[in-house]
This record gives structure tokens, C-alpha cells and sequence, in this order.
């Protein structure tokens, strides 16, 4: 009998996914993990395999938030860094994740910051 992880089922999850979702120059993927301690995320061009802009609660701006309030302003952070790099809508990828808590907080930020997602 075999037993699986938790973060084996989550890797599960994450390629049912990532076999659904794809990023492209006009619409890249933004992929986002999450962690006990924070939030990071970065927008990837799949058919280049480029990372066209990148944000993590390691920055000094994030770091002293509380959880809920990091990922927002995360968020909006990687959405200003994504139309600076000419993008002005994109895929979500939650990576696994339920879509509710930090993942969605992280998703509205970025959509309050005026990406479509």
C-alpha cells in the first residue's frame, strides 16, 4: 500500500493543471507558490521559456507585512512589473493550491492593479 504526501497531491494537482494552462507572449502564465512564511510569483512565457518579471516576499517591501496584506501588495507589485514589461493580461496559475486565502488575496492584487487575469 502506498501512501501519498501531501505535497505529492499537490504536485498531482499541479500538473492536471499546467496541462491545461499554457503562457504565451500576449498572455503569459502567472505562476504562484506559496509557502508557510510567504508568497512568490513570476510570469513565464511558455513558448520561450522566459520569465518576464518576478516578485517574492523576500524583498524588503514585503517582508514585515502580515500574510494576507503581503500577497496583496505582492500582487500589485508583479502587475505594475508586468505592464512595465508591456504585458496587460495574463493566465493564473495557482500551482496546486485551493483558490481561496493568500493564492486569491495574491490574485486580486494583481487584478486591482489593472492586469486582466
Amino acid at each position: 500500500m502506498t501512501v501519498t504526501t501531501k505535497p505529492q497531491r499537490r504536485l498531482r494537482r499541479r500538473r492536471r493543471v499546467r496541462a491545461k494552462i499554457s503562457g504565451s507572449v500576449e498572455r503569459p502564465r502567472i505562476s504562484v507558490f506559496r509557502s508557510n512564511r510567504g508568497i512568490s510569483a513570476q510570469l513565464i512565457d511558455d513558448r520561450s521559456g522566459r520569465t518576464l518579471a518576478s516578485v517574492s516576499w523576500t524583498e524588503t517591501d514585503f517582508r514585515s507585512l502580515p500574510r494576507m496584506e503581503q500577497a496583496a501588495k505582492a500582487g500589485a507589485a508583479l502587475a505594475q512589473r508586468a505592464k512595465n514589461a508591456g504585458v496587460d493580461a495574463a493566465v493564473f496559475d495557482r500551482g496546486g493550491y485551493r483558490y481561496h486565502g493568500r493564492v486569491k488575496a495574491f490574485a486580486d492584487g494583481v487584478r486591482e492593479a489593472g492586469l486582466t487575469v
